[in-house]
C-alpha cells in the first residue's frame, strides 16, 4: 500500500485530497498543526469507512515540529511514496507592496516557502525509499510572473504582494528541486488548485473543493512517464493544463 503525507490536511482542499487518495487505496498520514482538529478530521474519514488514515502532528512553521513529525513517521513506515506540501496562508487582501509590513511578508514566506523547504528536506530520505516518489507543491495561479505581466489576464489586478511573492518563490523552488532530482524516479510538480470556494478566500472562489483536490491527486499519482518540473493550472491554462511560470 502506497503512503502519503499531506500537510495542512484537516480541512478544505487538503482534507478532500486525503479523502480522494484514501478512496484510491493510499495510506494517508494527515499532517495537522492542531491535534484536536486533526483527530476530528481522522474521525470523520473513518466514519466514512476510510480507515487507512492516521494523524501526524506537524507545524510547518516550526523546525522542531517538523523534526518531531519526521521521527514519528519514521516509527510508522520506512517508505513514503508521496509528499503533498499543502499547508499555506493567504493573509487577506489588500497587501500593497509599499505599505505591507515586512513582518507580515516574513510570516507568509515562513509558511508558504520556508515551511515547504523544511518539510521536503526532512522527509526526502523516506521518499527515496519509494519506487516512484512524488512531491506536489500546492501553489497558486497568482504565483505566475508571466501572467502578472499580462494585462489581458483575468486576475491581472489581483496582486497581494506577500502572497504573490511567496508563491512565485515556491514555484522557483519547485523548478530547482525537480532539476536536482532529474536523474531519479522522483516527479516534482507545482499544482494550482484554482480559485476555489474555501475559507481561505471567504468562499468567494467559483471552483469546488472536490475539483481542486482532484488536480492535486492527479499530480500525486502520476505514472512513470509523467512530467516533472511543471506548473499545472487548469484555471489559467484550460487548453494545455500547464501554466506559464
Amino acid at each position: 500500500m502506497k503512503t502519503v503525507l499531506i500537510t495542512g490536511a484537516n480541512k478544505s482542499i487538503g482534507f478532500e485530497t486525503a479523502r480522494q487518495l484514501l478512496q484510491q487505496g493510499y495510506y494517508v498520514y494527515l499532517g495537522c498543526r492542531d491535534i484536536k482538529k486533526g483527530e476530528q478530521a481522522v474521525n470523520q474519514l473513518q466514519a466514512e469507512g476510510l480507515n487507512e488514515v492516521e494523524l501526524i502532528e506537524i507545524d510547518v512553521n516550526s523546525i522542531e515540529s517538523v523534526t518531531a513529525a519526521r521521527k514519528a513517521l519514521g516509527q510508522k513506515t520506512q517508505v513514503l511514496d508521496v509528499l503533498i506540501n499543502n499547508a499555506g496562508i493567504g493573509g487577506g487582501i489588500p497587501q500593497p507592496s509599499l505599505e505591507t509590513d515586512i513582518t507580515f511578508f516574513k510570516q507568509v514566506f515562513e509558511t508558504n516557502l520556508f515551511g515547504v523547504i523544511e518539510v521536503t528536506q526532512a522527509f526526502t530520505d523516506l521518499l527515496r525509499q519509494a519506487a516512484a516518489p512524488r512531491i506536489v507543491n500546492v501553489t497558486s495561479g497568482l504565483g505566475s510572473l508571466s501572467l502578472h505581466n499580462n494585462p489581458a489576464w483575468k486576475y491581472y489586478q489581483i496582486k497581494p504582494a506577500a502572497y504573490v511573492s511567496s508563491k512565485a518563490a515556491l514555484n522557483a523552488y519547485t523548478i530547482v528541486l525537480a532539476y536536482d532530482l532529474r536523474d531519479t524516479a522522483f516527479k516534482v510538480n507545482a499544482v494550482d488548485p484554482g480559485y476555489t470556494a474555501t475559507d481561505f478566500n471567504n468562499h468567494s472562489g467559483p471552483g469546488t473543493v472536490p475539483d481542486a483536490a482532484a488536480k492535486v491527486v492527479k499530480a500525486a499519482t502520476l505514472g512513470l512517464n509523467g512530467p516533472t518540473g511543471q506548473f499545472f493550472s487548469d484555471d489559467n491554462a484550460p487548453e494545455t493544463g500547464i501554466s506559464p511560470w
